[in-house]
């Protein structure tokens, strides 16, 4: 007789092994991320950041605020950022020459409202610079006027600084006179 070794099993299929993308763990145990955008206290857009797990996964990759750091990923960033800085080069050209616009302007005035004394009815401040500014066609925005204290009197204030942006600033003359009565509304 034969001998029987038991009842016959079927070869099992191989198991399926599931990969996973694991995130990189960085030097103190956190996860590395690639910032997309700019994130508070943390870092700059396209900075390699360490956070802790619950944070990446909770809030960061969540809000798209960072990515994981995988090639395909660093490409994207990096077209990303060249896009960023040719929007950001043309930006600070506008600016540059906005500015050569405002120092070739001598002064700008401004007709207030004010008693005998001259003492403004009200103050000049940064809107009624910019308006003046656009006035002329010159796109300053109210921000960008910067001024310790607003004109309280009439007469002329030589150095008024306007920061264009990208540290970029000019300085401009500003002249406040009192309205005269063909010119009060």
């Amino acid at each position: 007789m034969a001998k029987d070794k038991g009842p016959k099993t079927l070869p099992q299929p191989k198991k399926k092994i599931r990969v996973r993308n694991q995130v990189r763990k960085g030097t103190h145990g956190g996860v590395q991320l690639v910032l997309v955008e700019d994130v508070a206290f943390l870092g700059k857009q396209g900075a390699l950041v360490e956070v802790k797990p619950g944070y990446a996964r909770n809030y960061l990759l969540p809000n798209s605020m960072a990515v994981i750091p995988s090639e395909h990923n660093l490409r994207r960033l990096e077209r990303y950022k060249i896009r960023v800085q040719q929007a950001r080069e043309a930006k600070v050209a506008d600016l540059k020459s906005l500015a050569e616009q405002i120092n070739r302007q001598a002064r700008i005035t401004i007709d207030a409202i004010s008693n005998e004394e001259g003492h403004l009815f009200g103050s000049v401040g940064p809107v009624e610079i910019s308006k003046a500014l656009k006035g002329k066609n010159l796109m300053v925005e109210p921000d960008m006027v910067k001024m310790e204290t607003h004109i309280k009197e009439c007469g002329i204030y030589p150095e008024v600084k306007l920061s264009l942006g990208f540290e970029i600033e000019t300085k401009i003359e500003v002249a406040v006179i009192p309205q005269t009565s063909s010119t009060k509304r």
